[in-house]
């Protein structure tokens, strides 16, 4: 049968185990959390990202027809005096053209200018965001880390006082143990001279 000093060293260390399995579960949980918070961000700056690159796009892309009509333009100019009243009349054409078309573009222009500031500011809000996550992070994981240290504390002193007590209650029984083993031994010694036996002989 188990001794109440044992069962209390069983107890203390059930509840070690199962603090130690909290503590387990609880970094756990804030990592998966850091993680999933982490690819929620990247997945919103790559979107971000890919928008800017469409608003690049388009603009260079407008920008590349305006450098076709200023082309068409000059290839109208340099074409000689013979043809001047004809070019002059085919500049004007084109001028009104460029102008009505270029209209449109400029304000198209202007609006992917404006997106593209837009993206770029929630780019840096998202990556402002990011940084304070990651900071939240650090400063959570500090305060888990300083709580595992206290914890670990705290069972060093519960372990250290048990065995502060079981060897005060073994030096307390031990005088009991040492008078018990000298009367046995005493006992069989004289039953070995019984039988005609010498102790020391054996």
């Amino acid at each position: 049968m188990p001794s109440k000093t044992e069962g209390k060293g069983m107890k203390a260390g059930s509840q070690k185990k199962k603090k130690n399995v909290g503590a387990d579960v609880e970094a756990k949980s804030a990592h998966r959390l850091a993680v999933l918070e982490k690819e929620l961000l990247q997945d919103h700056l790559a979107l971000r990202r890919d928008e800017a690159r469409r608003a690049k796009a388009s603009e260079d892309q407008l920008r590349w027809r305006l450098r076709v009509l200023e082309a068409e333009l000059q290839e109208a100019r340099s074409e000689g005096k013979a043809v001047y009243a004809e070019m002059s009349r085919q500049c004007q054409v084109l001028r009104k053209e460029m102008e009505t078309r270029s209209r449109p573009l400029e304000e198209e222009v202007r609006g992917l200018r404006e997106q593209l500031e837009t993206c770029q500011r929630e780019a840096e809000a998202a990556r402002e965001g990011a940084e304070q996550a990651l900071r939240e992070r650090d400063q959570t994981l500090a305060q888990l880390r300083a709580h595992v240290a206290d914890m670990e504390a705290k069972y060093e002193e519960i372990l250290h006082g048990s065995l502060d007590q079981l060897l005060a209650k073994l030096r307390a029984v031990k005088p009991q143990w040492d008078g018990a083993v000298l009367r046995l031994h005493t006992k069989y010694k004289e039953r070995l001279r019984q039988f005609g036996l010498n102790p020391l002989d054996l």
